[in-house]
């Protein structure tokens, strides 16, 4: 391989690799535009969140559950509420996770802390909720609470 080809392979390597990149990162929505995704949710047939995620292009993932057995996974446009994608599988689990108030009073303390746009909401066994996202300079934020309390456990500002 020559010297100019070489020149331009490094750049172009690097420009696509920059833009996939950009593009495997998750998008993010303004908390106040949670009621359209558990909205659209709910309408699903949603009744507990694992966990919920903004993604590129205008879509969110939910994972949780329609009643005590079936799991689901489902992508939604945000706008129109259409159903993307989605898989359903029968457990044995049972239903756990958070309610849609479970979910509104974690976003409202994230919004106290400054979060003003999320990506990503879940809980864990432990009835710990983690919301990520970004305060109104962009700055990455990171906020733990109890389900059911207003009680922050732990803060990460990047």
């Amino acid at each position: 391989m020559n010297a100019i080809k070489k020149m331009l392979i490094i750049p172009t390597s690097a420009l696509l690799f920059a833009a996939a990149m950009g593009s495997a990162q998750a998008d993010s929505l303004p908390i106040d535009r949670i009621d359209n995704v558990l909205s659209h949710a709910s309408d699903y047939g949603f009744t507990q969140y694992e966990e919920i995620s903004i993604e590129d292009r205008g879509r969110a993932e939910v994972e949780g559950w329609l009643d005590n057995e079936w799991y689901a996974d489902v992508e939604f446009s945000i706008d129109s509420g259409e159903t993307l994608q989605e898989q359903r599988e029968r457990l044995i689990t049972g239903a756990w996770g958070m309610s849609e108030d479970d979910i509104r009073q974690a976003l409202q303390i994230a919004q106290q802390e400054g979060m003003v746009e999320f990506e990503d909401i879940d809980i864990d066994k432990n009835g710990i909720i983690d919301i990520e996202g970004h305060d109104e300079s962009g700055r990455e934020l990171e906020i733990s609470v109890r389900q059911g309390s207003a009680e922050v456990t732990q803060i990460d500002r990047d």
